[in-house]
C-alpha cells in the first residue's frame, strides 16, 4: 500500500513540476504593464521594507531563484533578473518576501535555517548507510546491516520530513507578502495580479507534494521497522 502511495506521489510530483514549467513559460511571455525588470522590482521591495543590507544578484540556471539568508542575497535567474514579465515580477517579489521574513525574524524561517546543517548532514549519513547496506553484506558475512541501518534511515527521514513541513509556511507566507506588496505598490494590474498569484501557487504546490512524499517515505520505513521480523 505504501509503495503504491509513493508511486502515486511521484507521479503527482512530476505533474506538478511540469505544470509549474508550463506556467513559467506562459507568464514569462506576458509583458508587465509597468515595465520594470525583476531586479528593479526586487530592489524596490527591499527599499520599501527598509532593508538595505541585502543584495540582488543574478545566478545561472532556470528556476534557480532563491533567497540566501547566510549571505543576505536575493538570487534571481537571468529570465527573472532581466525580465520585464509578470513571472519576473512574481518571482522577484516572492524571493524578497523571504528577505522580509529574515529581517523580521519570522519564526518558521528561523527554524528552517537552523535545520539546514542538520538536513545536509542527514543527507550524507543516509547516502553512506545505503552504500553500506548495498555492499556491506558482501564484505562482512553475517552482519545484519539492514536491521542496524533502518533506525538511522528513519531518523534521517524524520529530519527531511520536518524540514519539508516547516518549509510550507515559509513559502506560503512569502507568497502572501509578495502579492500584497505588488498590489499596494501598483506593480501589477488586476489581470496581472491573477497571473502572478496563479504562478506562485503553482510553485507552492511543488513544496506541498515534496512534503507529502517525504512523509510517505518516513512512514514506509517506520512500517518496515515495525514488521522487520
Amino acid at each position: 500500500m505504501f509503495l503504491v502511495l509513493i508511486i502515486v506521489i511521484a507521479i503527482v510530483s512530476w505533474v506538478v513540476q511540469n505544470n509549474l514549467k508550463k506556467k513559467f513559460k506562459k507568464y514569462s511571455k506576458v509583458g508587465l504593464n509597468i515595465g520594470l525588470t525583476g531586479r528593479e522590482i526586487a530592489e524596490l521591495m527591499l527599499r520599501d521594507n527598509q532593508i538595505h543590507d541585502v543584495r540582488v544578484v543574478s545566478v545561472q540556471g532556470r528556476l534557480t531563484d532563491h533567497y540566501n539568508p547566510a549571505d543576505k542575497t536575493v538570487n534571481l535567474s537571468p529570465e527573472i533578473y532581466e525580465g520585464r514579465s509578470v513571472m519576473a515580477a512574481a518571482v522577484a517579489a516572492h524571493e524578497c518576501g523571504h528577505a522580509v521574513q529574515h529581517a523580521k525574524a519570522y519564526g518558521p524561517l528561523e527554524m528552517r535555517s537552523a535545520l539546514v546543517p542538520i538536513q545536509n548532514a542527514s543527507g550524507r549519513i543516509i547516502n553512506t548507510i545505503f552504500m553500506i547496506m548495498l555492499f556491506g553484506s558482501f564484505i562482512i558475512t553475517g552482519l545484519d546491516i539492514f536491521t542496524v541501518g533502518l533506525p538511522i534511515i528513519i531518523a534521517c527521514y524524520f529530519i527531511f520530513t520536518l524540514f519539508a513541513f516547516i518549509t510550507l509556511p515559509v513559502e506560503y507566507d512569502a507568497t502572501k507578502r509578495a502579492l500584497a506588496w505588488i498590489d499596494d505598490r501598483n506593480i501589477v494590474t488586476p489581470d496581472e495580479h491573477g497571473m502572478a498569484e496563479d504562478a506562485l501557487n503553482a510553485a507552492a504546490r511543488t513544496y506541498l507534494v515534496a512534503a507529502l512524499g517525504s512523509l510517505a517515505m518516513l512512514l514506509y520505513y517506520v512500517l518496515m521497522f515495525m514488521n522487520r521480523d
